[in-house]
């Protein structure tokens, strides 16, 4: 039911946007009314968080030039504990005809079909990367538009493997990695902090088996099909045992200040951008902040190889998606709301002064996103996204699988399966059984 973004490698639209070498195209032209004459009333609309919590400072800060530059519309936030379920937020305030104007989701995107509003025909779905659009049609109702465009895998301190000796293009198999690990540790620090943060095992480690598990979409859709009817053990898959083996390579050279905390992502940061580990398993997403805490650094990202050999599918790749798309309501909202918040991305995406705040850098009050729309004439230039782009257009990518996890089931993932056995709690057969129980009897929205 679902077509999912799948060819980031040959979208060339996107491509172009991603490079920091691309020409930069003309703007497209706004579809903000607001620079008209002054509005006698001014409409306020809620947006719901802001988008990820690594850049709330820098959208907060968008937020208010935009209320600032015109005098029609007012956005206003409405926050929520970061890593709250979406529809644990979401479901009281329907519930309470209270509903966020604008949200941003992904898993939970097929359920919110029929509250929200058809992008179909609007000008911000055209500008959109081709193929971008895919993750978020429903039945032919496009739900939402994309955020950005995001990659995880193993990031890693340039100045660190360089004194190290290590070169992250030549790490072509689990056994490079490890010596690796081993030439970082020569040099007196931690090889990596692996992270067991719910979220990051529940979808983005996991991803990394489900990615894997054969080379072709279809492959990969039919192990899905088989842990949905209960068909599929997973202990009995190679591929599932090498992202095993992986997990424990990379548990076993881990900081021992890596936790299950919440505060573990914050750790990260500082033993990434300051030096004290060499690697850490993350995504893009995390860029902003280790340049806030070393802005003179260079942060690259790299394949988390878990084929023993050095061909074997996968090794060469990083994961590439699109995290959150955004939808606008449609039952609760008024049409001047929703003429508010279209007008408000409007500002985003296709003026000087938003493009700045959405693709600028950090360290300017920007907040970094890979534009995913045409007319964008600004790019993340740092080291990382060089990396994503040269990655996208040499066509290594792998499928964000985890965009087809049903909602809920990342939590699952995540906090029942992924935390006790990075904890040491459970065994490779349980993890494997509560990863399998998880799927059981789900809808296939990708048949």
């Amino acid at each position: 039911m679902i077509k999912k973004w799948m060819a980031v490698a040959t979208a060339a639209g996107l491509t172009v946007a991603l490079s920091a070498c691309a020409a930069e195209p003309e703007a497209a032209p706004a579809e903000s009314t607001t620079d008209a004459a002054a509005c006698e009333t001014v409409t306020e609309f809620t947006w719901l968080n802001t988008i990820k919590i690594e850049i709330r400072d820098q959208f907060l800060e968008a937020v208010d030039e935009y209320n600032a530059a015109q005098d029609c519309y007012k956005a206003v936030i409405l926050d929520y504990p970061q890593g709250e379920p979406f529809f644990s937020v979401v479901t009281p305030l329907y519930e309470s005809n209270e509903a966020p104007v604008v949200m941003t989701a992904l898993q939970e995107v097929p359920d919110m079909a029929d509250r929200v509003m058809d992008w179909t025909g609007t000008d911000l779905a055209a500008l959109a990367a081709p193929g971008s659009l895919d993750g978020a049609n429903i039945g032919g109702k496009q739900v939402g538009i994309p955020v950005t465009a995001e990659a995880f895998g193993l990031l890693y301190n340039k100045a660190v493997l360089d004194e190290a000796g290590v070169d992250p293009a030549a790490i072509t198999s689990r056994a490079d990695l490890e010596a690796a690990f081993d030439a970082v540790e020569a040099t007196g620090r931690d090889a990596i902090h692996f992270s067991g943060l719910w979220w990051s095992l529940g979808a983005h480690v996991s991803n990394i088996y489900h990615t894997t598990a054969a080379e072709d979409l279809e492959g990969k859709l039919t192990v899905l099909d088989g842990l949905v009817d209960g068909t599929y053990s997973l202990m009995d898959d190679p591929k599932f045992i090498d992202y095993l083996d992986t997990f424990d390579l990379m548990k076993s050279y881990s900081t021992d200040s890596a936790t299950i905390a919440d505060s573990d992502y914050d750790m990260g940061v500082e033993n990434l951008a300051t030096g004290e580990v060499g690697f850490w398993f993350m995504g893009n997403w995390a860029e902003p902040n280790l340049l806030t805490t070393t802005p003179e650094g260079s942060f690259g990202v790299m394949p988390l190889p878990t084929g023993a050999a050095a061909g074997d599918y996968g090794n060469d790749s990083i994961s590439v998606g699109v995290p959150f798309y955004i939808m606008i309501d449609e039952t609760q909202s008024t049409e001047e709301e929703r003429a508010g918040a279209m007008d408000f991305l409007s500002w985003l995406l296709t003026t000087p002064e938003g493009q700045a705040r959405w693709a600028g850098p950090v360290e300017s009050g920007g907040m970094n996103f890979i534009p995913m729309y045409e007319g964008f004439t600004v790019s993340p230039s740092t080291f990382m996204a060089q990396e994503i782009a040269s990655y996208i257009a040499g066509g290594k990518t792998l499928e964000w699988m985890n965009s087809y996890y049903p909602a809920g089931l990342q939590d699952v993932y995540g906090y029942e399966g992924g935390q006790p056995y990075y904890d040491g709690v459970i065994d490779r057969a349980a993890y494997a059984s509560v990863l399998e129980g998880a799927w059981a009897g789900a809808e296939k929205t990708w048949r």
